[in-house]
């Protein structure tokens, strides 16, 4: 009997330990693959359909500048490429698509194995529609139906969404807040979206109406206005223009441009104080010179036997006579040269001509 009771008395603790074994189970590292969270999953074709539906030819305000031309923008985990000194480049060789509070509309979504392709504006190459491939044949060949204009200029651009492996399953929503950097979906005008794409020091300047040294002449524009009076002047070798508000007796205030930045703010008040602004208060992004002078390179020499166009004897006629090709290769003429040159020979018949009496 008490073999029997100690051996209950033994059970019971090994019960209580398999119990609280089984209601605190292992670290997660030791769970099985099966049990672990999935990844993402890829796009689904629904949701493909429901993201073109939802994209294609809507209107957005754009946050960043696009350059025209084939190339244009790559937008990957919230980092714009090119940027920097280099979109500037290509903005300064092809020209802006659009710019910061610009309003664009998505004319085309491309979804990919690993990207989604989204042009505006037409794209940055023109295309065709289907009309303008038919021909039609005659007696003089054949003739297109309706004939493109070869001469037309595509100001379109694109931006190209990357992803890491492939496009995740994602909702119209989560989309557009990865394409934040460089579409706005929420703006209601173009001041609310350009002001998002400024400094917080100028976005205050541009809501108080106020001009600030260092800006550009887009922020002067949204900040006043546009100016009732330009005057263009020269001080010494620098050229500026200056943009005149207001006219007496209220405040007048003259900014002037050096280029595309503010370089001077003078306001004439109406009790006869001036207040002068030239420091700078504010540092932008530099623009590269578009027409910058390159340094001359050094003349090169003509090889001798170089091919020409020209018979022998012949020279151009802003060409030096020291220069011109001689026809003969002999040894140069001694002595001192004539002081005069010969008087050319009377022209007439020779003397023993059959055809004329003597």
């Amino acid at each position: 009997m008490k073999s029997r009771i100690a051996s209950a008395l033994l059970f019971v603790p090994l019960s209580l330990v398999a119990l609280g074994a089984a209601d605190n189970p292992k670290p997660d590292a030791a769970k099985p693959d099966s049990v672990k969270p999935n990844p993402q999953a890829h796009l689904s074709k629904e949701t493909r359909m429901d993201l073109i539906r939802t994209f294609n030819a809507e209107l957005v305000y754009v946050r960043t500048p696009f350059p025209m031309g084939k190339k244009g923008l790559t937008l990957r985990d919230g980092k714009i490429s090119p940027d920097g000194p280099e979109l500037q480049q290509l903005i300064a060789m092809w020209g802006p698509s659009v710019k910061p509070g610009d309003q664009a509309r998505i004319t085309e979504v491309d979804i990919k194995d690993r990207m989604i392709h989204f042009e505006i504006n037409g794209g940055p190459v023109r295309k065709q529609k289907w009309y303008q491939h038919l021909q039609v044949g005659g007696a003089g060949g054949m003739v297109p139906v309706a004939p493109s204009d070869s001469n037309a200029n595509p100001r379109g651009s694109y931006v190209d969404l990357l992803f890491e492996h492939y496009v995740p399953d994602l909702s119209p929503q989560q989309l557009k807040d990865l394409l934040r950097p460089v579409f706005d979906f929420d703006a209601k005008t173009a001041v609310e979206a350009y002001l998002e794409t400024v400094p917080p020091k100028v976005k205050e300047a541009i809501k108080a109406h106020q001009v600030l040294v260092g800006m550009n002449r887009e922020m002067v524009l949204y900040a006043k206005g546009r100016p009732p009076k330009k005057e263009r002047e020269k001080d010494g070798d620098t050229e500026y223009e200056e943009w005149i508000y207001g006219e007496p007796p209220q405040d007048v205030n003259f900014v002037r441009f050096v280029g595309d930045e503010v370089t001077r703010v003078e306001t004439m008040k109406v009790d006869g104080e001036k207040i002068v602004k030239t420091e700078r208060e504010v540092t932008l992004q530099p623009e590269p010179s578009v027409a910058a002078k390159q340094p001359e390179a050094e003349p090169q020499v003509r090889p001798a036997n170089a091919p020409t166009l020209r018979r022998p004897g012949e020279q151009l006629p802003s060409a030096s006579p020291t220069t011109a090709p001689s026809t003969s290769p002999g040894p140069p003429q001694q002595g001192p040269p004539p002081l005069e040159s010969p008087m050319p020979p009377a022209q007439g018949p020779p003397a023993s001509d059959p055809g004329r009496p003597n």
